[in-house]
């Protein structure tokens, strides 16, 4: 019992669990709160114990290191509001949560769930598309080309989705995208009365004239409303070009390579990423799939494995992941129970390629 004042002694030993820490309130610590805290919001309305699918999440809640920051997390209403719904709901399923109002939060704990094995993985990607294009079809001005393009996500882009065995960031951003042009191009027509069936080569070439150059995104959707017999089958849009990057010369490439293996500005896990990037030219959807398992450490050779390619970094190139193997992180989280993730994201699982790996939970 630590001395407040000579002679005064005060008791911080927490009366829950005993042991000698910072005391929140009621002579009780920061984690014997939050434990408590947990099983109230996790608890059904009729004051049952939490449902087991919501017990391994009570369990990584009220086991992080840092309780203070997750009762900071947990208190916001918008996340004990989220909370005490689900903790009502009777059978969790990801169709179930899928019908709980759209937030950060409700992904993140649906990332915990699938984390800690009380909910199936699934392609996330795809529900999300999913997802996205019901809510574009309300940007449809029209009743008749709303269903145009609910026919146009159907039949091609979702059962493309559906067919795939994961699906890429590419497959969809681009489905997005694509999407996303014909129904400006759909409701471009509807200002001018025109309907689809009625479009003229002068239409598009106006349309696209007076628009970016991703206006040309619109072909896709315009050979597909050829093939449906949607369209005149002459009529044509410039297509869409990405502009190209000039390449590196052999010196420029090897000053690259070593200010990678050499700065103190990167850390190590961004490092090894972007030598993958850089170096190997490996995308950035196949790196944040990497798992630990995918790599090996040995005195003499550090090897990276992407399907059935192995790739093998000698020196200096092997530095950062020889200092990951050291030194792992990110594993003491409720959102990574000792992760196998080489690249852990903010919220449970790897990290999304394009977006910021280590968002701020809300």
């Amino acid at each position: 019992m630590p001395e407040l004042l000579p002679g005064v002694q005060l008791n911080i030993d927490c009366i829950g669990c005993g042991s000698e820490d910072e005391l929140h309130s009621g002579n009780r610590c920061w984690s014997c709160i939050l434990a408590a805290t947990v099983d109230r919001l996790l608890s059904p309305p009729d004051n049952q114990p939490p449902s087991p699918t919501l017990r391994a999440v009570a369990t990584a809640l009220k086991s992080m290191k840092r309780a203070n920051s997750r009762m900071t997390w947990i208190q916001q209403p918008h996340v004990t509001a989220f909370l005490r719904q689900l903790a009502a709901t009777p059978v969790i399923t990801h169709t179930r949560i899928d019908e709980l109002p759209a937030s950060r939060t409700r992904e993140y704990v649906r990332g915990l769930l699938v984390e800690h094995n009380a909910l199936p993985r699934r392609d996330e990607l795809s529900a999300r598309f999913s997802e996205w294009s019901e809510q574009a079809l309300e940007r449809v001005t029209s009743q008749k080309n709303r269903d145009i393009i609910r026919r146009y996500i159907r039949w091609h882009h979702q059962r493309r989705v559906n067919q795939m065995g994961e699906v890429t960031q590419g497959t969809f951003l681009r489905a997005k995208q694509s999407v996303t042009v014909a129904i400006e191009l759909l409701n471009w027509l509807t200002e001018r009365d025109t309907e689809l069936g009625e479009v003229n080569q002068a239409h598009l070439d106006r349309w696209q004239a007076e628009g970016p150059t991703t206006r040309g995104i619109a072909s896709r959707f315009l050979d597909w409303a050829t093939r449906t017999s949607l369209v005149d089958p002459s009529l044509k849009l410039q297509p869409h070009r990405r502009g190209t990057s000039p390449r590196l010369d052999a010196a420029a490439q090897a000053e690259l390579v070593h200010g990678l293996s050499h700065t103190t500005d990167m850390s190590p896990r961004d490092r090894a990423a972007a030598i993958l990037v850089l170096v190997f030219g490996q995308q950035v959807s196949d790196i944040v799939q990497l798992t630990l398992d995918d790599v090996k450490v040995t005195e003499d050779l550090v090897t990276v494995t992407f399907g059935a390619v192995e790739i093998a970094l000698t020196s200096p190139l092997d530095e950062p992941w020889r200092e990951l193997a050291a030194t792992p992180t990110h594993d003491q989280t409720a959102a990574h129970p000792n992760s196998n993730w080489v690249f852990r994201g903010g919220s449970p699982g790897p990290a999304h390629p394009g977006l910021n790996p280590h968002p701020s939970i809300e």
